[in-house]
């Protein structure tokens, strides 16, 4: 087992992000190509892939009322700061609003879906009456891979990306269920890099208070409070992280201007990870130590399933998020390596198929849906039961089952991506 490499794979896979991460990534790509045009932009051309699409459309972008990736290019090439990564447009000041504002409706934003295969890709160009500007990420948020300046290619963009020595086969030859457990069962904070773990307990905690003392969006956290006071819902373990964790989503999709750690390029999915394991511990009075290697693990446990199913996708990735946090609440409560392998079955036996239709506010009523599952799982796998191998995408070796997940994932997502963006992109018509 490689611990320096564990390490670097949970920085590597865990970010701070503002906002939902596909309009910061367009804001982002945006940002570079402006950081290389010579004077001020003022026509924005994007062009990007079904799911950055579908995700962009509706989250709200922090610091503003707005929705959308034209929004999203026009202020980071006003005042996007490159070396904020996904907190890109975080020091936008009134005055860069209004100027991306003008831009976009006075018609200077020109959108389109692009025909590259990627299911991440973004590319932006810039121009104004003597000079043009180019870049493009794709694979992953921050992976810029091309930066053009007056239409000639800049060599530093394609070898920076090329020298990423943290790759999705290096997380895969890295990664199983046996070595997450040993890792977390033996990790030391003194001497193990888990910086970004910290970051996750207490800036995802910080966001679940912010939506739950606002009014954001569905307001999901906020409802199951009322619904427990009102005598509908109960007041126990389970419904106050599903509430923590509702809450937290909450703030995210409607453009809270905080931060969240987020999880294989989500912030939705680095809630997820987090908060049901934090509320748990809290609610149950079990010590810090333990809930830190339980936050760990549901963390590597989603970094694992996600390193052959991608960043984006047609299903939902709170699913996966969803199904680290079963296993971190199992190791939470005492479980095994044996038990662990049971929760991910009953996970992906429950509520794999959730459908990814964009980015957007009810992004938390799903989050709570995952969460009362996890606990669900988790208290199944504890008493030894779980989805027999005989049903379903279930097979015994639990790590079968998360290759199956991924085969829907990957080969069903092209047409049921279509489809939806079509559907998407019909509102309003």
């Amino acid at each position: 087992m490689n611990r320096t490499l564990i390490c670097q794979i949970l920085s590597h896979e865990m970010m701070l992000a503002t906002g939902c991460t596909e309009p910061a990534a367009i804001a982002l790509t945006a940002a570079v190509a402006r950081e290389h045009l010579v004077g001020e932009p003022t026509h924005v051309k994007v062009l990007a892939s079904v799911n950055i699409i579908k995700n962009a459309m509706a989250a709200g972008i922090p610091g503003t009322e707005c929705t959308g990736m034209n929004y999203a290019a026009a202020l980071g090439a006003v005042c996007g700061r490159v070396e904020r990564r996904l907190q890109v447009v975080d020091g936008a000041s009134p005055e860069d609003v209004a100027r991306a504002l003008e831009l976009v409706q006075s018609g200077h934003v020109e959108m389109g879906r692009t025909k590259e295969p990627d299911k991440l890709y973004v590319e932006v160009e810039l121009t104004n009456d003597a000079h043009q500007s180019r870049a493009i990420i794709r694979g992953a948020h921050t992976n810029v891979t091309l930066v053009e300046a007056d239409h000639k290619a800049l060599e530093t963009a394609a070898q920076e990306a090329a020298a990423d020595p943290i790759t999705p086969q290096v997380i895969k030859d890295t990664l199983s269920i046996q070595t997450i457990y040993e890792f977390v069962e033996t990790l030391d904070r003194e001497k193990d890099d888990l910086h970004m773990i910290e970051q996750a307990i207490n800036i995802n905690s910080e966001i679940a208070k912010v939506g739950a003392e606002g009014n954001f969006g569905l307001n999901v956290g906020r409802h199951i409070r009322k619904s427990q006071e009102s005598g509908l819902m109960g007041s126990d373990v389970m419904l106050e992280a599903v509430a923590v964790t509702s809450s937290a989503a909450d703030a995210r999709m409607a453009g809270a201007n905080a931060p969240v750690v987020t999880n294989s390029g989500s912030g939705n999915q680095g809630i997820t990870a987090t908060m049901p394991i934090v509320s748990a511990a809290k609610s149950l009075k079990i010590d810090d130590e333990q809930m830190f290697r339980a936050v760990t693990l549901s963390h590597l446990m989603s970094i694992h399933i996600h390193a052959d199913f991608g960043l984006l996708s047609g299903l939902c990735g709170a699913t996966i998020a969803a199904t680290g946090a079963a296993c971190g609440l199992v190791y939470l409560l005492g479980g095994g390596l044996q038990q662990i392998g049971y929760a991910v079955n009953n996970m992906l036996g429950d509520v794999t198929g959730m459908l990814c239709d964009g980015a957007k506010a009810d992004c938390a009523l799903k989050i709570s849906t995952c969460v009362f599952t996890s606990f669900h799982c988790a208290a199944m796998a504890l008493r030894d039961e779980t989805v027999k191998h005989t049903d379903g995408i279930v097979e015994k070796d639990p790590e079968v089952t998360i290759a199956n997940f991924v085969k829907l994932g990957n080969d069903g997502s092209p047409k049921m991506d279509d489809l939806v963006l079509d559907m998407l992109l019909q509102k309003g018509r």
